[in-house]
């Protein structure tokens, strides 16, 4: 039973760094559903890293942060296939080679280029594709985070950078809804455990803190992640538009979790 009505549909799957990472996971869960997979990564070098762990699916090579790059993979793209019922925009970028630095002090070249990676490339690739994307069953989605609101220090400048791209979903949706049914959506998890974030300072113990705040004691996986990304690109979510599905295990109520608390007392 094809559930989410995604077999033969051709979903493009932006961002696969390894078998962690949530848009490896997200892929194999389409290819599971039916959907005809197209990989794009970053460098020619990712792309032989991931021939095998990706075997016969279409892999396409752009650097996002160059829109030359962008326009030479939607010529490539065109001249293969006439539409593309999906987009899944799973790419951020954070240069943390100046070490912790308070926020204030955030290097100006660091933050431009996080929100040139992280944030605008998804504008930059939708509107590259916007011929190309199913007009009336197309669907987005792309990668934020649980909350931008929480000032975790280790996290930096990358929440607000999150922060515009969650707003970007929004004017994408509305922007796109004067000539199409193109749906535009973000599914934003909690800590993951995945190669991305272990480069973060620090993020092993908000992750184990992390853990301990969810309702049910157990961290987000990252399949947990593929699967609502999965949902979202179907056309069983039709109803959905101009959202971010928190994937949180319920952290986001627990922050006041009595086992937590009683920790901190002894």
């Amino acid at each position: 039973m094809d559930f989410l009505k995604l077999a033969g549909k051709r979903i493009l799957v932006f961002g696969v760094a390894n078998r962690k990472s949530v848009a490896y996971q997200t892929g194999k869960v389409l290819e599971e559903a039916g959907a005809e997979v197209i990989y794009v990564v970053r460098s020619e070098a990712r792309k032989e890293s991931l021939s095998k762990l990706l075997k016969d699916a279409p892999i396409y090579i752009c650097d996002v942060e160059h829109q030359q790059e962008i326009d030479q993979l939607q010529a490539d793209i065109s001249q293969k296939y006439d539409v593309i019922h999906g987009l899944v925009h799973s790419i951020a970028f954070a240069d943390y080679s100046a070490g912790w630095l308070p926020f204030h002090e955030t290097p100006r070249a660091a933050f431009l280029q996080a929100v040139d990676i992280s944030c605008f490339s998804l504008i930059a690739v939708c509107n590259a594709f916007k011929e190309l994307l199913d007009p009336e069953q197309g669907s987005v989605v792309t990668i934020s985070i649980s909350t931008t609101r929480m000032a975790a220090e280790n996290y930096g400048y990358m929440a607000p950078v999150k922060a515009a791209l969650d707003s970007s979903v929004c004017f994408l949706a509305k922007s796109f809804a004067n000539f199409s049914q193109v749906r535009f959506n973000a599914v934003c998890p909690g800590l993951l455990k995945t190669s991305a974030s272990a480069g973060i300072p620090g993020y092993v113990d908000s992750y184990l803190f992390a853990e301990k705040a969810t309702l049910r004691k157990s961290a987000v996986q990252t399949s947990e992640v593929a699967d609502t990304v999965a949902f979202l690109i179907s056309p069983r979510s039709s109803g959905i538009n101009s959202q971010g599905i928190v994937i949180d295990a319920g952290m986001g109520t627990n922050y006041f979790d009595n086992q937590i608390i009683s920790e901190q007392s002894t």
